[in-house]
């Protein structure tokens, strides 16, 4: 079993310098503190996808923002598509075109996100069959 993966601190303040999709600056706090308390996360989820995925392009947000994506999958305990294809794209996307590479400082913990996503995924399907 995959370690919950850590995560940049909310309060940290290099969120304000990272940039998403549109290679501007990004910080997706507001969002995903939404994520995290709201029921209806439609309108939420719809701005995290223009925000940290715009075509083909993320940033070291998109990255960033990955662990408390996971982290709030994993407190929620509710399956939401978005989550899995969020991750998938913002890594898909990764390799592709000009994407900055992951911050050393990120690295360990987003693919730790990643895997622990993953295992989640697992449990979660065996628990549907």
């Amino acid at each position: 079993m995959v370690n919950s993966a850590r995560m940049l601190a909310l309060d940290d303040s290099r969120w304000s310098n990272l940039k998403g999709g549109y290679r501007t600056r990004f910080d997706p706090r507001p969002l995903l503190a939404r994520l995290e308390t709201e029921q209806d996360t439609a309108t939420t989820w719809h701005e995290l996808w223009d925000e940290l995925h715009h075509q083909g392009d993320v940033g070291d947000a998109s990255y960033a923002a990955i662990p408390h994506i996971v982290r709030i999958h994993r407190t929620r305990r509710v399956a939401e598509w978005d989550t899995y294809a969020m991750v998938a794209i913002i890594e898909l996307a990764r390799t592709e075109r000009q994407n900055p590479e992951i911050p050393g400082w990120l690295e360990e913990d987003y693919l730790r996100a990643i895997a622990e996503l993953a295992e989640m995924g697992t449990r979660e399907i065996l628990r549907a069959k």
